[in-house]
């Protein structure tokens, strides 16, 4: 990750950008969420924090409370690989401050993209900042397509 850890506060949350929470923090906030399959392996997780091209997280004092990161190339393409807020801060914002953020140093990248679950929410929330589902594009006929591998192999 290239960002240089960056802070800003906003209706008492703290945002930061460009630094790695520890991994307690890590697994406690996705663990919230009901993402433990993500934690049943923290190296790897961890290893794609570190990996990512920018990372925002969320803090309500010293407790992690949102996370946000993108996977790039930098020039074509901006992947939302996770945002992921606390149960108990939902509905205050913070996903909305996090995508803005986590997303602001890509301006220029033309191809933003995302994958999540069929919830009517998650599409909501989406479709306001913007993005549209893949078969909704006018003009582009598009198909996404997703290979997930084994982890044995």
């Amino acid at each position: 990750m290239t960002d240089s850890p960056i802070a800003a506060d906003r209706d008492g949350i703290r945002y930061l950008s460009g630094a790695i929470p520890a991994a307690d923090d890590v697994r406690a906030l996705y663990d919230a969420v009901g993402w433990s399959a993500y934690t049943a392996d923290m190296d790897t997780l961890m290893g794609g924090l570190q990996g990512s091209a920018t990372v925002v997280t969320a803090f309500d004092g010293g407790r992690l409370v949102g996370l946000a990161r993108v996977v790039s190339d930098g020039h074509t393409i901006a992947y939302l690989q996770d945002i992921l807020v606390d149960p108990g801060h939902q509905r205050r914002g913070i996903a909305s401050e996090m995508l803005r953020r986590v997303f602001a140093r890509f301006g220029h990248v033309r191809q933003h993209v995302l994958l999540t679950d069929t919830e009517e929410r998650q599409r909501a929330f989406y479709e306001a900042h913007g993005f549209r589902e893949s078969r909704d594009v006018e003009g582009d006929e598009l198909r996404a397509f997703v290979r997930f591998q084994s982890r044995d192999g």
